[in-house]
């Protein structure tokens, strides 16, 4: 049998294009926003001046973690897309494959905690599957979907940034990529970083998430009021995201390097595993484009989240794509194979690190 060469995580843009978006089964006048690079969320037509919007991602049980933590941060990412919209979430379905490594305790415990959590952001669970399988194993365990209904004009996607704006980014690049890593290596990290800085990293795990960013910004306004448009940085990181961003808008995004922000957490990581913070998995890290006008008022209504915002570029006149001015010289931005996230976790397993 031939060894399997396919890579992890997402697959590259291209793929995605010429096999997945070119096979979206019939077509109906009803989808508003269908798959797309950049899309997170689908948005459908309900006909009677409302829309409903949907998302869907994969949720996971990562040990080193916990369980709780797990659950926690599976509601997250899943709801952090659809926050991305500016509309309120309102119901879920959960599709757990539980593999057999989880007793019914540890299967409790993960229920207990989605159900709690989405209790907290006003979730109700309406629906899915629970069940063990052969086959199934750590770390994705299913999948969840979230969806909720607004009117028809009152959300946002990545495909509204306009030429002229601004582009803000919060916290800072890399930030699940130090969460996941500082908790699953603890041992290692704590020898590369120092305890204080160590016990910081750890503490990143709840920063994994955008769904209290994209609301503190969009309390500016949104459109012609404020804000055009949001995307949270998973694979792909900080640049990636902006990729998307520009590939959905048809615009072209320009953005200065030295603006940035890598924590000092997120240098000391990254280089420990020799990954670049700007292309690694960033879950927690919220890209926004707002009107030059609303920029003080977003970047004021985010701290007052206690999220920091930083202006890091522009959407700019000329063709689709993002560019990257780095001191004098400009370059365009060609995305890399993988987010070099999974290659460090996958080391980090392999070399035994503790």
């Amino acid at each position: 049998m031939k060894k399997n060469s396919a890579r992890f995580g997402k697959p590259h843009p291209n793929f995605m294009r010429e096999v997945v978006f070119k096979r979206l089964g019939a077509r109906n006048q009803l989808v508003l926003v269908g798959p797309g690079e950049g899309l997170d969320n689908a948005v459908l037509s309900l006909q009677d001046g409302r829309v409903l919007i949907i998302t869907t991602d994969p949720i996971s049980i990562i040990p080193s973690i916990g369980i709780k933590e797990s659950a926690w941060l599976s509601v997250h990412l899943v709801a952090s897309d659809f926050a991305t919209s500016g509309v309120k979430p309102e119901f879920a379905l959960f599709d757990l494959n539980i593999p057999q490594e989880i007793d019914d305790s540890g299967l409790q415990a993960y229920i207990k905690a989605i159900d709690a959590e989405c209790r907290t952001l006003g979730i109700s669970v309406v629906g899915g599957h629970t069940g063990r399988y052969p086959g199934g194993g750590l770390t994705v365990v299913g999948s969840g979907t979230i969806f909720g209904i607004a009117r028809d004009g009152s959300y946002l996607t990545p495909a509204m940034a306009q030429e002229d704006d601004v582009v803000v980014m919060t916290k800072g690049a890399a930030i699940e990529t130090v969460a996941v890593l500082a908790n699953a290596f603890p041992m290692t990290i704590r020898e590369r970083l120092g305890r204080k800085l160590a016990d910081s990293a750890q503490a990143y795990l709840k920063k994994c998430s955008v769904f209290d960013d994209a609301f503190a910004a969009i309390s500016t306004g949104i459109e012609e009021a404020g804000v055009t448009s949001m995307h949270d940085a998973t694979e792909g990181g900080v640049l990636g995201a902006l990729s998307e961003m520009a590939a959905a808008s048809g615009k072209r995004i320009v953005v200065e390097k030295e603006k940035i922000h890598i924590s000092k957490e997120a240098e000391l990581v990254c280089s420990a595993f020799d990954i670049d913070p700007l292309l690694s998995l960033s879950e927690g890290t919220l890209l926004i484009t707002c009107k030059k006008t609303s920029v003080q008022g977003v970047i004021e209504r985010l701290r007052k989240n206690d999220v920091d915002g930083f202006v890091i570029g522009n959407v700019v006149k000329g063709d689709s794509g993002l560019w990257i001015r780095e001191r004098s010289r400009i370059r365009r931005f060609m995305r890399p194979k993988e987010d070099p996230y999974w290659r460090a976790y996958s080391q980090g397993v392999a070399n035994e690190f503790k």
